[in-house]
């Protein structure tokens, strides 16, 4: 995805140099040479310019950010429960089998609420203040599982721009050494330290957005389970109350 957006944003320049004046003949055929080549040339010769150093640092934020987003929204569905289905089938299993049955009724079940559930049912031969207490502190630890990991994701959504304004800054001063070197100012000098500079920087903040999409998704994701989880929890309380 990441290289498929800069391959569009270089042809995208392409199109935009394809505007100047029709004087500009060779420009223009050069511009013709460079479109006619696969997308794939083009994304990969725009990665070469921007730095393989910077970009490759840049891509490896996105995989990895990419890779645990993923791993986080997998597991987070998995953990997804119908909790008005759960409550009834555990007040159901209390009223026909008691408490065992129940146990083994949450053990069987998929979900950070229904783990909570049988740490409660665990805890309901000495009263329900200590299932309570258990389910509480049960559903802390669990809260803590579903954020695992979302600390990675934020730290790549801070570096990846970072790199790439690391690699604005060499660029510019890249271009500033050649034009020292030649002690006079060559625009073809100067364009290719800048190409590198805003080829990085885009890089780097394309990454970061992605990222953060799927980070906002994430929390959304989680703040939806533990909601549900504290309804949940708060009802099997009163129903262990009524039962006991």
């Amino acid at each position: 995805m990441f290289l498929a957006v800069i391959g569009f944003m270089a042809i995208s320049a392409q199109y935009a140099v394809a505007q100047e004046p029709a004087s500009q003949t060779s420009g223009a055929e050069l511009l013709h040479s460079q479109s006619s080549a696969p997308v794939y040339q083009q994304i990969k010769a725009k990665f070469i310019e921007g730095g393989v150093g910077f970009m490759g640092t840049i891509l490896l934020c996105l995989v990895l950010g990419l890779a645990i987003a993923l791993e986080r929204i997998i597991y987070l569905n998995l953990s997804t429960t119908n909790t008005k289905k759960l409550l009834e089938s555990v007040e159901k299993a209390l009223q026909e089998g008691g408490v065992e049955k129940a146990k083994k009724l949450c053990a069987d079940t998929r979900g950070p609420v229904a783990s909570i559930f049988y740490q409660g049912l665990l805890k309901m031969d000495q009263g329900v203040e200590a299932a309570e207490k258990s389910i509480a502190s049960y559903g802390s630890h669990q809260i803590s599982q579903l954020e695992s990991g979302i600390s990675w994701i934020t730290l790549f959504i801070a570096i990846a721009p970072m790199l790439g304004f690391m690699g604005t800054v060499i660029g510019m001063i890249s271009a500033f050494d050649a034009i020292q070197a030649m002690g006079d100012i060559s625009p073809a000098v100067v364009a290719g330290g800048i190409k590198i500079a805003l080829i990085t920087t885009v890089a780097g903040l394309i990454v970061a957005i992605i990222l953060q999409l799927f980070y906002n998704y994430i929390i959304s994701k989680i703040d939806t389970l533990v909601m549900s989880m504290e309804d949940a929890s708060m009802s099997f309380v009163d129903m262990l109350a009524k039962i006991k």
